[in-house]
């Protein structure tokens, strides 16, 4: 089974997926959101969609934010607030991990490969959600 990555903002929102193995994380779309309402619907469906696929979900990693001291930040109850409007619309385990300067290494792992920023920037909240991911398989 596979788990699920996702870098939570007010306006995008970032989903990176493992392997089967849950090995490798990697960058899988960015979904525009319009409102908290709509994100946790559009992430729903997501979630549906990738638990009816043959290698399945099992586990949601939502990346939670905080301050380099590890104090919570005005992002912290929105996304706290997400989690818990998308446990009552899944049965897969949700857990959260720190995701602080989580955005920062994906923008320096894209810009490796990628110069023009606006094209960076389109990629940057999956990217964000696969750093996620991957820091959460690597303690397991």
């Amino acid at each position: 089974m596979r788990a699920l990555g996702l870098d939570i903002g007010k306006r995008r929102v970032g989903l990176a997926i493992s392997d089967a193995s849950r090995t490798l994380a990697r960058p899988l779309e960015t979904i525009a959101v319009d409102g908290p309402r709509e994100a946790v619907e559009l992430v729903a469906r997501a979630i549906d969609r990738l638990s009816a696929e043959e290698d399945g979900l099992d586990t949601i990693v939502v990346g939670l934010p905080s301050r380099l001291d590890g104090t919570p930040t005005t992002e912290t109850t929105y996304v706290s607030s997400f989690v818990a409007a998308l446990r009552r619309r899944t049965d897969i385990a949700i857990v959260t991990e720190g995701e602080r300067l989580t955005s920062h290494e994906a923008e320096s792992r894209l810009a490796m490969r990628e110069r023009d920023w606006r094209k960076r920037k389109a990629k940057l909240d999956a990217a964000a959600a696969a750093v996620i991911l991957q820091d959460y398989l690597d303690r397991r």
